[in-house]
């Protein structure tokens, strides 16, 4: 897909920010610093438009940018270990599933892992979460560049174990791999 424009719009922290023009929406989840960031400037080829930080729990509210001003890319909250209270954790987490509940204009749910571990019990929690409510998604397997390629393989066959009948890429921000084909998916989708 060409790029002609990219923007951010807003940060929402509950439902009266989200965004109202009924524009498709791409959620882009997973856990605290998996790279939910750095995927979104990959895929957009702009450095710095999503905030990206090797802090966990950087991101707080649910962000939208606006592309090609014709959809939305989504980036949600990080799940998991953030450097922040329970409570706000908790608040996050009620956030998020709200929004991924009654978002009518939610098109694609992006769910990354980082490939250099196995799927965590709440990577797999959200995909059974994914699965029960018949959501349209798709598993990027990040930082797959920080790997040799037999580990590739490894990790790509442990994923594909743990989350079964799932459409699995692996991608690198850094070098691009697995672009064309994550845009493929998107494109199917809008």
């Amino acid at each position: 897909m060409k790029i002609t424009s990219a923007e951010f719009i807003k940060s929402a922290f509950a439902e009266e920010h989200w965004t109202t023009d009924g524009l498709p929406e791409i959620a882009f989840l997973g856990r605290s610093n998996v790279g939910k960031s750095s995927l979104i400037n990959s895929l957009l080829q702009r450095k710095g438009l999503a905030r990206t930080s090797n802090t966990p729990g950087r991101t707080q509210s649910i962000n939208f940018f606006l592309i090609n001003e014709s959809f939305y890319f989504v980036d949600l909250p990080g799940y998991g270990y953030a450097k922040v209270s329970k409570a706000m954790r908790k608040d996050w987490g009620k956030m998020a599933e709200e929004y991924l509940l009654k978002r009518r204009e939610l098109r694609l749910f992006i769910q990354l892992i980082d490939s250099r571990h196995k799927p965590t019990p709440l990577d797999l929690d959200l995909g059974e979460w994914l699965d029960f409510h018949q959501k349209n998604s798709l598993v990027v397997a990040t930082k797959t560049d920080k790997m040799s390629n037999n580990q590739l393989i490894k990790a790509m066959r442990e994923i594909e174990t743990a989350l079964p009948e799932r459409r699995i890429i692996a991608y690198s921000a850094e070098t691009g791999k697995g672009r064309e084909a994550v845009w493929r998916e998107i494109e199917k989708t809008l």
